[in-house]
């Protein structure tokens, strides 16, 4: 129904790229990877979708990256139709295979904070692409970070702390732990709201 409500499956799919990943840039082969449709269609809606204002571009490395545009006057409510807490890999690929999504962090024990930033943002402020903070276990998190290269094709930094040291690291206005908070970033969970009054921030 979505599909002919919006006049297009390729761009049912894109907005569910974006919006499910607010902050996060792509570039044109790495979105038509990702939602598994053809470049010539995927083109041709980004270009609608810029059109009308609801993605912006930018141009980096001799690549165009796009992301959803926070400021468009209807982000919010096609955020809530579009973008909600699971993967947009699993909206859009349920079949794909090797594809690690949001919910599968709770196989890396209790995340009490885990965000995407770096190179998933092109914002190299904290200088590491993964930040996962709780009691972790280091097989389960290798495993996950390995599929979660596996599907970007690129190699992840990442860094893990318990959520005493985080805590702390905030309290004292650590170095790390403020670029954390200042760098563009995705919020994959954030059960404490460490990053509520940020991110409201980011989205207005």
């Amino acid at each position: 129904m979505i599909e002919q409500l919006f006049g297009s499956k390729t761009r049912v799919k894109l907005l569910q790229l974006f919006y499910g990943n607010p902050n996060r840039q792509f570039y044109v082969r790495e979105i038509t990877r990702k939602i598994e449709e053809q470049i010539n269609s995927v083109r041709r809606e980004l270009s609608n979708l810029l059109s009308i204002g609801i993605i912006v571009s930018d141009s980096n490395n001799n690549k165009l990256y796009y992301e959803v545009n926070q400021k468009f006057k209807y982000y919010a409510p096609l955020k809530q139709i579009f973008g909600n807490e699971e993967s947009v890999s699993n909206k859009i690929s349920d079949n794909s295979k090797n594809k690690p999504s949001e919910s599968s962090l709770s196989i890396v024990g209790h995340v009490d904070l885990a965000i995407l930033t770096g190179q998933f943002t092109r914002d190299e402020l904290s200088g590491v692409d993964l930040l996962i903070v709780g009691e972790i276990n280091p097989n389960a998190l290798a495993k996950y970070v390995g599929e979660l290269e596996q599907k970007e094709n690129k190699n992840i930094r990442y860094t893990v702390m318990n959520l005493d040291d985080f805590k702390y690291r905030i309290e004292i206005r650590d170095r790390f732990a403020s670029n954390i908070l200042n760098a563009k970033k995705q919020v994959l969970v954030d059960i404490h709201g460490f990053l509520n009054d940020d991110t409201n921030k980011e989205e207005e």
